[in-house]
């Protein structure tokens, strides 16, 4: 398995491309969820590896990255993404991050912009939540693990109908959660309590799509329609589900990145990936 060694931890991550001549194609970089691992992208990368060389990884404190004491800040997990890319000498990528993730890719178009082509931001919000309410949810973890979340965890982030439905892949979702490392998860559960993007982010001159599931009561449409409004080149998109609307809605996700990160825009006069 490839690991990057930094100076406090290591991290996981995984390239995946099925077809030859991968390098000739574009790099498209995952950002995943607070609580999971890089595997809440399998939909997305067994469809989209065909037109893109996929990167993504597992955030410190996540998956099989390992946990620095904590706490985060905001850059320490943009800092990682940027060290990731230029250890794999990778110039430039578009990329697209979900919840915490998107936090990220709003900080990196932000601090970064010329380091990304296209930036997707799903589920997410320039300020998720309040240094209150992240506190509780620190206090609560290390008094009692991640196991007890685990059921709220599935109403913010599935409908009761997918849940029914689809009980494998959710509790494939759960399993990563309750393995996630209590520092890494208090680590960034301090770095959103200490993210306010909503003036920063009007600097991202990227091309920015922002993906809301319309039943999300994490970050819910309006907070994604903020977004879009805020950067220069934004739009917005809702799809059904909640919070983890990737795996909800994958198939109609899976076509809007596709239409997102392959059509040229008129004004679009970014250097090739």
């Amino acid at each position: 398995m490839p690991y990057l060694d930094l100076a406090t931890h290591r991290l996981h991550y995984r390239i995946d491309d099925d077809t030859d001549g991968s390098r000739n194609k574009p790099w498209l970089m995952f950002c995943n969820s607070l609580g999971t691992d890089l595997h809440m992208w399998d939909a997305q990368v067994a469809e989209l590896s065909r037109d893109f060389r996929v990167l993504r990884y597992d955030r410190r404190g996540h998956g099989l990255s390992s946990a620095p004491p904590p706490p985060y800040g905001l850059s320490d997990l943009g800092n990682d993404v940027l060290a990731l890319l230029d250890a794999l000498e990778i110039e430039r990528a578009h990329f697209c991050g979900l919840s915490i993730g998107g936090l990220t890719g709003q900080w990196l178009g932000v601090h970064a912009g010329e380091r990304f082509g296209k930036i997707a931001v799903c589920a997410t919000s320039a300020k998720i939540g309040t240094a209150e309410s992240w506190t509780a949810r620190m206090n609560t973890v290390r008094e009692n693990g991640l196991a007890a979340l685990t059921a709220a965890t599935v109403e913010r982030w599935f409908t009761p109908g997918f849940n029914a439905i689809e009980p494998g892949k959710v509790g494939k979702v759960l399993d990563s959660f309750v393995a996630t490392s209590v520092d890494g998860y208090i680590g960034c559960c301090a770095a959103l309590a200490g993210a306010d993007l909503r003036e920063d982010i009007e600097r991202i001159a990227n091309p920015l799509l922002a993906v809301s599931g319309d039943d999300d009561p994490v970050c819910p449409p309006a907070d994604l329609e903020d977004i879009a409004a805020r950067v220069q080149r934004g739009r917005h998109l809702s799809l059904p589900g909640r919070h983890i609307v990737n795996i909800e809605s994958s198939q109609a996700f899976n076509a809007a990145l596709l239409e997102f990160f392959e059509s040229k825009a008129a004004d679009d006069n970014e250097p090739p990936l």
